[in-house]
């Protein structure tokens, strides 16, 4: 007997096929997606005022919702006991669940086809509402995220008519998203269509000054130039292998522009030789130097990214997919697309076959994890990157895994441990010589200082970390220092110098076409706390964008905070809905802040 539960447009359950008489009211499906969405289960007493706080009897409506269920999954012994456990048969599959899961690698965008529980609303359940929301959005970002991987499969196939579809259903979406705006200018220049290309940019950045009152990042101009480079490859293999070394060779040394340079020209060589292997090589080459040595190219990265992963797929280059596959990874964890993420991430886990490919992987796994603040997972799968990295002579991918790994204890009060990892951290950073990643580590230890009384010290430390960045034109170390500064300003009571430092930090992180979102929204955190806390005119505006971004990503305690911040600004119910979202981080600081916090 099979069983399948659809959650996505109307909801229904289907029994072999048939569907069956649906439970009896809307807040029976609402415990359904509650309870299937919940990591553990929640006890009735929360299920009840949830849900059932308005009824005379809310433990009596929960019990008969609860067998309102029973009956429609055919299954007496499931939803019983306090906290009521869900346990469906094996083999079941659910829409939802299907859609979220990392092994879920053959589910398409085609498979949303509605908001979760269409056309339900429960207006007498306020904390409920505002969760369902937030999934509503969660799940808007994943449906995104799909048609995003969707046209890059295509565009690299060789389908760009196709490609070019979805990048403009996904710019009619959110037509202000500049990275659906790059794609689609990137898949109109790629079909050939320069033209249409130019068009398309033009109407964008028409449409930024009006609406936004900026221009968009120079990335976009670059993205209707696709293509236009005729290196004039003659097909040389060994030409092809010496470009590839010169332009490893160059990125080491620091000389981007050359080394970029240099692997255009390996892989139109290995192109016009024909090997598909050696043209794999250096594309994932490429791939990972536009990601990773330069900022607001990852766009131009992932799409060449795509193609190297069908080369060496066709070559079986094992060690060639999985690095591929981590580094489409960890463009979509930075993003916030982290279903598909994870789907790159458990292929490229299952492909590796070294330590020095598991410590990396798992190192993006983890920082994946930590961002939408499932801490102890997270830190497991970074104490083990750091273990392998060790082991096998990776510093700095040792220092990488450490930075995030005081992060998480920053994070969470854990302020000793923090230290530990993050002077570790930079200890590993200074002999490896690394001063592309110093600010990032650097700036989290003055954040250590700061909290521990020391705004001095933490001044000293991030001043320099943000003239580093600055140098270095990194955008998200550059936004990182300056919110350690703002909030040093802000702990000396220099409320003016703290607002604009905080202002300076909105602006960096976003920058570029492809902003690090985790870090966008922990300044807008700060930026929120300072508005409110200065009785300025309008701390609204960042409010509604830290809660977009929450949602969007699913980045929970980011979500969570912005609804702390609505309550603090006397929004009904928010408190309440913070609450319901927070029930589930493993977090002390924020569990003191949801405890502590009184409706406005």
């Amino acid at each position: 007997m099979s069983l399948a539960v659809r959650l996505l447009g109307k909801p229904a359950i289907e029994r072999d096929g048939v569907l069956v008489q649906a439970p009896r009211g809307r807040k029976a499906w609402a415990l359904l997606l509650y309870l299937m969405l919940s990591e553990r289960p929640p006890p009735r007493a929360r299920l009840a005022s949830l849900l059932f706080a308005e009824a005379d009897d809310p433990l009596g409506g929960l019990r008969w919702s609860l067998g309102e269920l029973r009956r429609a999954l055919d299954d007496p012994l499931v939803l019983r006991g306090d906290p009521p456990t869900l346990r469906l048969p094996a083999g079941a599959s659910v829409d939802l669940l299907a859609l979220l899961s990392p092994e879920g690698g053959q589910v398409t965008a085609s498979a949303w086809e509605g908001e979760l529980l269409e056309g339900m609303s429960f207006p007498g359940c306020p904390a409920f509402e505002t969760w369902l929301t937030h999934q509503r959005r969660h799940l808007a970002g994943v449906c995104q995220a799909l048609m995003h991987e969707t046209a890059l499969e295509r565009l690299a196939s060789g389908d760009a008519n196709g490609a070019c579809e979805l990048a403009a259903r996904l710019v009619s979406l959110d037509p202000l998203e500049l990275r659906w705006q790059e794609l689609l200018i990137r898949c109109l220049a790629r079909s050939g269509d320069r033209t249409g290309a130019e068009r398309q940019l033009a109407v964008c950045e028409e449409l930024f000054m009006r609406e936004l009152g900026v221009e968009p990042s120079p990335e976009l101009r670059l993205a209707a130039q696709d293509g236009d480079r005729d290196p004039g490859a003659v097909g040389d293999r060994d030409a092809a292998l010496g470009q590839l070394q010169a332009g490893r060779a160059a990125l080491d040394a620091g000389a981007v522009a050359p080394g970029l340079d240099c692997l255009r020209l390996a892989c139109a060589e290995a192109a016009a030789c024909g090997d598909a292997g050696l043209q794999a090589d250096s594309l994932i080459a490429l791939g990972s130097a536009l990601v990773h040595a330069v900022r607001g190219r990852d766009g131009e990265g992932a799409a060449v990214l795509h193609e190297a992963l069908a080369l060496a797929g066709r070559a079986g280059d094992r060690a060639g997919t999985s690095l591929a596959c981590r580094e489409l990874g960890y463009i979509d964890v930075q993003a916030g697309r982290n279903a598909s993420g994870g789907r790159w991430l458990v292929k490229a886990t299952g492909l590796a076959s070294s330590d020095e490919e598991r410590c990396a992987i798992l190192g993006v796994r983890g920082m994946a994890l930590s961002d939408r603040a499932y801490y102890p997972a997270a830190l497991g799968l970074l104490e083990r990157s750091v273990e392998l990295a060790e082991g096998c002579g990776q510093a700095r991918q040792a220092a990488w895994s450490l930075s995030l790994i005081g992060r998480i204890h920053l994070l969470c009060g854990d302020l000793a441990l923090a230290v530990t990892a993050l002077d570790r951290s930079l200890q590993l950073v200074g002999g490896e010589r690394w001063t592309a990643f110093r600010p990032w580590p650097e700036s989290l230890r003055a954040e250590v200082s700061l909290r521990s009384g020391g705004p001095g010290r933490a001044r000293e430390r991030v001043e320099g970390a943000f003239r580093l960045a600055c140098r270095l034109g990194d955008p998200c170390w550059e936004a990182t220092a300056a919110r350690v500064i703002g909030l040093a300003h802000a702990a000396e009571g220099d409320a003016r110098g703290a607002r604009e430092w905080l202002a300076q930090a909105r602006s960096r992180a976003t920058r570029v076409a492809d902003p690090y979102e985790w870090v966008h929204g922990h300044v807008l955190d700060a930026s929120a706390s300072l508005a409110i806390d200065s009785d300025d005119t309008e701390p609204e505006e960042i409010v509604r964008a830290l809660s977009s971004l929450g949602d969007r990503t699913g980045m929970r305690e980011l979500a969570v905070r912005a609804h702390l911040h609505q309550a603090r600004l006397g929004v009904p119910g928010a408190l309440d809905a913070a609450r319901v979202l927070g029930s589930e981080i493993d977090n002390p600081t924020l569990a003191e802040l949801l405890s502590a916090a009184v409706p406005a």
